[in-house]
């Protein structure tokens, strides 16, 4: 079971801004900005890679949840999303989740 996973279940604390059938958001414990938010879907799903035809409503409704929260709490013109998929990407939690960054210059290309 994955820190997620236990943090969906509830069974570790998490400061949640967003919940609804699907998907979860809250803020990094490690935020590389001052707005560092991760949007995660309640399905179980490793990696972007594994995921499957039935998956991509889901993915796209955690595209839309990252507008949604985007707009509450006002940087919906001011944000960058980021998506790690396996261990040499960067990914350190193997469950999906996407990174909403705001609050500071972002430079590209990233890393």
């Amino acid at each position: 079971m994955t820190l997620f996973q236990k943090i969906i279940d509830k069974e570790i604390p998490a400061d949640i801004i967003f919940e609804d059938d699907l998907s979860l958001v809250f803020k990094d414990i490690n935020p590389q900005a001052p707005v560092h938010l991760l949007i995660i879907p309640k399905k179980p799903m490793v990696k972007v890679s594994d995921a499957s035809e039935e998956d991509k409503e889901l993915l796209g409704h955690l595209m839309w949840v990252a507008g949604e929260v985007a707009r509450q709490i006002g940087v919906e013109d001011t944000f960058r999303l980021v998506v790690n998929n396996g261990a040499k990407a960067g990914q350190s939690v193997f469950h999906v989740h996407i990174h909403l960054l705001s609050g500071r210059p972002f430079s590209w290309p990233p890393g």
